[in-house]
């Protein structure tokens, strides 16, 4: 390693090219802070030669690593890029806006800057290496556009889906500095020549950064990791990228374009499109789909729960330590596998056992089950019975959520799964059923129907947190309840949980007999008491659209009946035409009667068993024996 110190100038200084490895990240830098930082050292530098020139010393602004790439006849000499690509950028960008500003002052510093972007003289390939800094794929045509406005841009690089962010970034970058350099030497509206020169001055002695070139013994991602930056913090999905590209280093390159750039456009490109970027939420962390994606694979390759927040510590540590992958490119396709596995979770497409997985995990808030999903999907080899095994999973936790038993160990839970069923020999899909079925305690046995019947007649269901979960049970419910004879209707409104009786029922729903009764008449006190414990039963429960909600929400029987009977086609409610009165024992009657819908969804262990292999490939399909694709209906 052989540290140099080079002014912004004296780095493209020459026929040479640095190359960025397209997995690393776009150009991230803004205005505020890091444009307007680095315009304030610019200021700084051509103030100390204005006033006292001969105590002038570079001001040194970070440091940037890169490593010299093997170049062969006519090639112009190459530097891949380990770290401090956002400043090479932006110094070619601001030298862009100099010259161009330059230009339009008809100074003879537009040729001079020139000099420090494009290359000249004899080149293997002129049409790319030109260029003195070659950009990612996602960021060349803009840069290019910037720096030679006359080039083909078609035949630099195909126009790649997700470059607008650069475009934006860029352009602002560039006329960030244009407008500053032109206030600068044209204060007036006259362009001062000497302001000119002080400012090239300013560039060419007065600011420097550290190059670090590396040799064939160093350490490329040690360096990287440890280096302090004025950028943007890296996340973890950042760090990850780069530690595996750069374990691929030494390949070369081709056409004048790293190698090592095409197992990055296979396997990382898309994980760097704006879908994995998005922020997602788990309990009370945020951070990006990348990072949550990376972190459950983490966690099911180790059968052991890993932090987002420590995430690349514990990969870099299995794969130095335990080497689990025979190279780079296996690693990457596992990775790959995974990414597959978890977009279908996060784009919950109803017509995909992984998407109605999701849209359960999302309503019962079950994400610390993934690891266990990705094993079963990637690495299990259970072929078409995922299904099965998704809805094995999902009967043990909803049962459980009925019952009000904790969650709190499902994170331990559902990693040790994973390396249960990994060490299982035989059927898969039967260990998980086993292992599930086997648990005895409270903090992890799989409900019976005789316990689970107690708890769903017996226990309040009803909380404002638990909306999104009952919606869920209820319209699996609604969808079971179809018949052939129904028509094949998709749910795609907004349903809302609504109470049959109201919390508020003694407005307008008073218990018979009692209409006259005094406020402290024990019986009478005794049956309110009955009464409030039955409202947040789910035999009280439905669905219904916001706007009808709102209509009848807390009406009579006598007018909420006939607007729930006008107005809704659900099965839910077409139904309850079959009651007259609504009181303690039809909310009870009609408790039983959506359990026994439900224990027909979501079986107990003992049912699983003899069902193995009779996964419905449509909620609707009848039959006491079949384990129904859930999810077919969407409440998001």
């Amino acid at each position: 390693m052989k540290p140099y110190t080079r002014s912004i100038i004296e780095l493209f200084d020459g026929k040479r090219r640095y190359l960025i490895p397209l997995y690393q990240r776009q150009y991230a830098w803004k205005a505020k802070p890091q444009l307007e930082l680095l315009w304030e050292d610019i200021e700084r530098a051509t103030e100390r030669l204005k006033t006292d020139r001969a105590s002038v010393s570079p001001h040194f602004m970070g440091a940037i690593v890169i490593s010299q790439v093997k170049t062969y006849g006519k090639e112009v000499q190459a530097f891949e890029i380990i770290d401090g690509q956002q400043r090479l950028t932006t110094f070619q960008l601001l030298l862009t806006a100099l010259r161009d500003v330059a230009t339009k002052f008809e100074s003879t510093y537009a040729d001079e800057v020139s000099k420090y972007l494009l290359n000249s003289g004899m080149m293997e390939n002129p049409l790319v290496e030109r260029y003195k800094l070659w950009p990612s794929l996602l960021d060349r045509r803009a840069f290019v556009s910037l720096v030679d406005a006359n080039a083909d841009l078609d035949k630099i690089a195909d126009k790649p889906l997700d470059e607008d962010g650069f475009v934006r970034l860029a352009i602002a970058a560039h006329a960030y500095f244009r407008e500053k350099i032109e206030a600068h030497v044209s204060p007036d509206s006259d362009f001062d020549e000497h302001a000119m020169d002080i400012l090239f001055e300013a560039l060419k002695d007065g600011l420097a950064v550290v190059s670090i070139e590396l040799e064939g013994g160093d350490d490329p991602q040690t360096i990287f990791e440890t280096l302090n930056s004025r950028g943007v913090d890296l996340s973890a999905g950042d760090l990850m990228r780069n530690f595996i590209f750069q374990r691929a280093k030494g390949m070369g390159q081709k056409a004048s374009s790293l190698i090592v750039d095409e197992l990055y456009k296979k396997h990382w490109l898309p994980l760097d499109r704006a879908f994995w970027t998005q922020s997602a939420s788990r309990g009370r962390q945020t951070s990006s789909r990348l990072d949550w994606m990376l972190t459950d694979h983490l966690s099911m390759h180790l059968a052991d729960i890993v932090s987002v927040e420590t995430l690349f510590e514990a990969y870099r540590r299995w794969i130095l330590s335990i080497r689990p992958f025979e190279d780079v490119t296996e690693e990457l396709s596992s990775i790959t596998a995974t990414a597959e596995v978890e977009r279908k979770l996060f784009e919950q497409s109803k017509n995909d056992p992984l998407g109605r997985f999701g849209i359960f995990a999302d309503a019962f808030d079950v994400s610390t089950a993934m690891p266990l999903v990705i094993y079963l999907a990637t690495e299990a080899d259970i072929g078409d019975r995922l299904p099965e095994a998704l809805h094995a999973l999902e009967s043990y936790i909803l049962r459980r959520d009925i019952c009000g038993l904790t969650t709190k160990a499902y994170n331990r839970l559902f990693v040790g799964l994973v390396d249960r069923i990994r060490k299982a020999k035989g059927d898969k899909v039967e260990a998980l059923v086993e292992t599930l079925s086997s648990r005895e305690s409270d903090i992890d046995r799989w409900p019976s129907d005789t316990e689970w019947r107690h708890a769903w007649l017996g226990r309040d269901q009803y909380k404002g947190q638990r909306q999104p979960r009952l919606r869920y049970l209820f319209e699996i419910i609604e969808q079971r309840k179809r018949t052939k004879l129904n028509e094949n209707i998709e749910i795609k409104s907004a349903l809302s949980i609504e109470h049959i009786m109201p919390r508020g029922w003694t407005d307008n729903w008073p218990i018979a007999g009692y209409e006259n009764a005094a406020d402290d008449d024990t019986e009478y006190l005794l049956r309110s008491a009955e009464r409030d414990g039955a409202v947040n039963k789910l035999g009280n429960l439905t669905l219904l659209t916001q706007s009808l909600n709102a209509t009848v929400s807390n009406g009579p029987f006598s007018i909420k009946m006939p607007a729930v009977r006008s107005h809704s086609s659900l099965a839910l409610n077409r139904e309850l035409n079959g009651f007259d009165t609504w009181n303690e024992e039809t909310i009870k009657l009609r408790g039983a009667a959506l359990f026994e819908v439900a224990r027909q969804v979501w079986v107990s262990p003992k049912n699983l068993t003899e069902v193995a292999a009779a996964t419905a490939s449509n909620i609707t399909v009848t039959g006491p024996v079949r384990l129904p694709v859930v999810c077919e209906v969407s409440g998001k």
